[in-house]
C-alpha cells in the first residue's frame, strides 16, 4: 500500500506580468486542500513543491492548468509516509531559480534528452557531463563521470563557466540537475556564450529514477531534495540520510558517529565556525524543538526545507573546510 502523501515538485518557464495577482489564490487553495511546501512566483514563471493527499495535489495542478500560461507544467512526483514541510508559503521572487544574470532567455535552453536516451549521451565519450547543483548535492549522489563544479549556489555557476569550460574545446555537453529547473537556464546561459551543441535531462534527475529500472541505471547514491525527507533513493523512497538541524547539511551515519556532531548544534561540517554564544542558542532551539515533538506540536525553528537556510549552509561549510586545511 502506498504512503498517503504525495509530493510534487514543479515549474514552468513562462513570461507572468501578473505574477503579484497570483499569489493569493494559489495561497488560498493550498490552505483549504492542506498542502504545505513553497511555491515561487516570478516574472519568469512558477516553480516549487508541494505535498499533501492526492486530491489536494491534483486540485492545484488543475487550477495551474487552467490557465493557459501552465499547459507545460513540468512535474514529478513522489511519495512518503510523513509530512515533509511545515508551512504552506507562496513567495514572489525576482527570479525562481537565482542565477542572478539578467540577460538569460530560458527559451533558448538546451535539447531536452528524454530519461530512456540519457545513458547514450553518458557513454559518448565526445560528450562532456555537467552536474549543475551544488557541492552538498552532489556528495551524496551523481551519475558516474559527471563533471561536479563544486558551487555553494547556483549564483556560482557563470563562474565556474567562465573559468572551466570553452566552446572550442567542449563541443558537444549534457548537463542535469535535480529537477530540470537549473538546467533550462544552466543551457540558456552556455548557448548565449558561444557553446552550440546542449542538452539536458528533461525532468531531471527525479524522472530519471521514475522512469529508468535500477538494474539499468547509471545512478549512482542518492538524491537531495529541498525538504525533510532529505534525500531520496533510485525508488524515490526517503533515504538514507539526516541533516544537520544546525547548518542543514545531510548527514551520513558515519558524520553522526563523530565526535564533531552534536544534535542541532554542530557536525563535521560546521563544527568550529560558530561561537559560544550561538553555539547556546542552538542547544536551545533543540531543546525547545524536541520538547514541540513530545507535545505533537511543530515547531517552525526545525523546517529543513529552507532554501536559504542551506545556501548559508554550504558557506559555512566551506568556512569551516578552509579552516581545517589552513591547520592542516
Amino acid at each position: 500500500m502506498n504512503p498517503p502523501i504525495v509530493v510534487a515538485a514543479l515549474y514552468r518557464f513562462v513570461r507572468l506580468d501578473d505574477y503579484a495577482a497570483l499569489r493569493e489564490p494559489l495561497l488560498e487553495l493550498m490552505r483549504n486542500t492542506g498542502l504545505r511546501g513553497t511555491l515561487l512566483l516570478a516574472g519568469e514563471g512558477i516553480n516549487g513543491t508541494v505535498a499533501g493527499d492526492p486530491a489536494g495535489v491534483e486540485a492545484l495542478l488543475a487550477r495551474l492548468r487552467a490557465d493557459p500560461r501552465f499547459d507545460d507544467l513540468e512535474c514529478k512526483f513522489s511519495r512518503t509516509g510523513e509530512m515533509p514541510f511545515h508551512r504552506a508559503r507562496v513567495k514572489l521572487r525576482r527570479e525562481i531559480v537565482t542565477l542572478g544574470v539578467d540577460d538569460v532567455d530560458p527559451d533558448q535552453a538546451g535539447v531536452h534528452v528524454e530519461p530512456a536516451a540519457w545513458n547514450a549521451l553518458l557513454d559518448d565519450p565526445a560528450v562532456t557531463v555537467i552536474d549543475t547543483r551544488n557541492a552538498y548535492e552532489t556528495a551524496i549522489g551523481s551519475f558516474a563521470g559527471a563533471i561536479h563544479p563544486g558551487t555553494e549556489s547556483f549564483r556560482d555557476f557563470p563562474a565556474f563557466v567562465d573559468a572551466e569550460l570553452d566552446p572550442r574545446r567542449q563541443r558537444k555537453i549534457a548537463m542535469f540537475c535535480t529537477g530540470g529547473i537549473r538546467c533550462e537556464k544552466a543551457t540558456a546561459y552556455l548557448r548565449q556564450h558561444g557553446f552550440g551543441e546542449v542538452y539536458q535531462l528533461r525532468g531531471g534527475i527525479l524522472k530519471y529514477l521514475e522512469e529508468v529500472p535500477e538494474s539499468e541505471s547509471r545512478w549512482r547514491g542518492e538524491c537531495f531534495v529541498f525538504d525533510n525527507r532529505v534525500s531520496v533513493n533510485h525508488a524515490l523512497e526517503p533515504g538514507s540520510y539526516d541533516q544537520c538541524h544546525a547548518c542543514r547539511l545531510p548527514l551520513s551515519e558515519t558524520d553522526k558517529q563523530s565526535e564533531l556532531y552534536q544534535p542541532g548544534v554542530s557536525c563535521p561540517a560546521c563544527h568550529g565556525v560558530r561561537d559560544d554564544a550561538a553555539r547556546e542558542r542552538l542547544r536551545e532551539r533543540e531543546r525547545q524543538v524536541g520538547l514541540a515533538r513530545k507535545r505533537g506540536e511543530t515547531h517552525f525553528g526545525d523546517d529543513a526545507s529552507a532554501r536559504g537556510a542551506t545556501r548559508r549552509a554550504a558557506k559555512l561549510a566551506a568556512k569551516a573546510a578552509q579552516r581545517r586545511r589552513a591547520t592542516g
